[in-house]
């Protein structure tokens, strides 16, 4: 598939970048070639490849949900910038 300066200009407005006069023919090339590329990946039989999320079927492990070093507010808020009543202080951001 080949693509021409107005197609590219038209990518590029609905990508929101910039691309300058002097480079839309060897953007034209860059995605013409991506474009062919896809069309012959599209030839592939992938009639009897099962869909998979992942490259192994490995299970990750659960482990315990133990609450473990709770109750130190003090030395959660140590490193706060500001605290009031234990609580974080955060600048206000809605009127």
């Amino acid at each position: 598939m080949s693509l021409d300066n107005a197609t590219i200009r038209r990518i590029a407005t609905l990508a929101r970048i910039e691309v300058p006069a002097a480079e839309l023919e060897a953007a034209a090339a860059k995605l013409s070639g991506i474009l062919s590329w896809i069309e012959q990946l599209r030839e592939v039989n992938t009639d009897n490849v099962t869909p998979m999320s992942g490259g192994t079927d490995l299970k990750l492990p659960w482990r315990a949900d133990i609450v473990t070093e709770g109750g130190q507010p003090d030395q959660v808020l140590a490193n706060a910038p500001e605290a009031h009543g234990g609580f974080f202080v955060v600048p206000k951001v809605v009127e």
